[in-house]
């Protein structure tokens, strides 16, 4: 899907800090938390809510009223007149919901908001009635730990998917912990001057709350992954290559970017625009999800009319160490090339937001190159990826 007018305005595609499973925000639903962050966003770029046009609300875990989910955001930050879709396509729900934004402003339909928000703590358990069942005992499923465990249609879980191509491509288990320690050395560097490069694209959550307020200010749970720290680590599967090191791990936040037209992005930036050139997806073999990434990126290049060669900085969604390692052999990307200020391999996986917070580092990175092509691309559940291809223009 190729776009020829459609842009984010220079700075306006943000992210909170991401939280650990379990952690400080682990009690506050993704829909007061989507409140609190975007509100915050729009006011520190001087953007007034009643600008806006649309809304695209992107979750994959459900919350209380999240069935009213994008009118009630948009009612709740000020703007009770905006609607739109609401997008869920797992760790691809970040692309997804630019997609469906930039189709609407290639419409003429005008600026659009897009917000991803999850809380994969304490997802919630899902019964559905079995009248016929001994007893009338419910279906019962959790729909976090369970869409974790089983793709129902490969029969195989994720960490199975990417043990399988792990093993087809002849990986070792010093090559993982190696792309492992480098993910986090990158991390580590993103966070020298006092998070200089962090602060550039993130929202502090502060919601209030009975006593005082909620604040963090800074990712949580995010643990050292350095090269011998990881050696020793037991497979997380028996037989397996990855360990609890060379795997994301869950997480809650919440990321969002303004998207319309070129000259209204430049009108808001009061400078550049990230233009928005193409999109693309793709499906790859059952349980292959790892591999994902690099057609995606190729459709999504050859949408914009561009080739890798082109391309400045590459951020990805990588959630076993294998994504990368794959990415890398198929397309001869060096490793150490992509993902220069960390990835979700490290900083965690809160699946909808997740892809928009790569988006916004590799903006970033971007600025601080003095512009170019960009291309972030990622795999979604089971078999599925997604990738997005950018350039920022002054």
């Amino acid at each position: 899907m190729r776009y020829s007018d459609v842009a984010i305005p220079l700075g306006s595609a943000w992210s909170s800090p991401f939280a650990r499973w379990q952690g400080s925000l682990a009690e506050v639903s993704s829909l007061d938390l989507a409140v609190a962050v975007t509100s915050r966003a729009l006011a520190d770029r001087g953007i007034a809510p009643e600008r806006l046009a649309g809304v695209v609300l992107g979750w994959t875990v459900p919350q209380q009223d999240v069935f009213y989910g994008g009118p009630t955001l948009a009612a709740r930050i000020g703007a009770p007149g905006l609607t739109g879709p609401m997008v869920s396509q797992a760790c691809a729900t970040g692309v997804a919901a630019l997609h469906a934004a930039a189709g609407a402003v290639a419409a003429g339909a005008g600026p659009q908001l897009v917000v991803g928000t999850d809380r994969i703590s304490n997802g919630p358990t899902l019964s559905w009635p079995a009248p016929s069942a001994p007893g009338g005992a419910p279906v019962t499923s959790h729909w976090v730990l369970d869409s974790f465990a089983r793709d129902p249609w490969a029969g195989a879980g994720m960490l199975a998917a990417a043990e399988a191509v792990a093993a087809e491509m002849g990986a070792t288990r010093e090559e993982l912990d190696d792309l492992t320690a480098l993910r986090w050395e990158q991390y580590a560097a993103s966070l020298a001057d006092d998070r200089a490069f962090q602060r550039r694209y993130q929202v502090p959550v502060e919601i209030p709350q009975r006593r005082g307020s909620l604040v963090l200010d800074a990712d949580e749970g995010v643990r050292p992954k350095t090269r011998e720290g990881i050696v020793g680590l037991p497979p997380a599967s028996p037989e397996g290559l990855h360990t609890y090191a060379s795997q994301t791990h869950p997480a809650d936040g919440c990321a969002g970017a303004v998207v319309t037209t070129e000259a209204e992005a430049r009108e808001i930036s009061g400078e550049g625009v990230v233009r928005i050139l193409g999109v693309g997806f793709a499906r790859v073999a059952k349980s292959r999800m790892p591999q994902a990434p690099v057609p995606a990126a190729r459709a999504a290049l050859a949408a914009a009319g561009r080739s890798l060669a082109d391309v400045r900085a590459i951020t990805t969604h990588n959630p076993f160490a294998v994504n990368d390692l794959y990415f890398a052999r198929e397309t001869g990307i060096k490793a150490e090339d992509m993902n220069v200020s960390g990835c979700s391999l490290v900083f965690g996986h809160p699946q909808a937001p997740t892809g928009l917070r790569s988006i916004a580092e590799l903006v970033e990175t971007l600025r601080l190159r003095g512009g170019g092509l960009g291309l972030f691309t990622g795999c979604a559940a089971g078999d599925t990826g997604a990738a997005l291809v950018l350039e920022v223009t002054d």
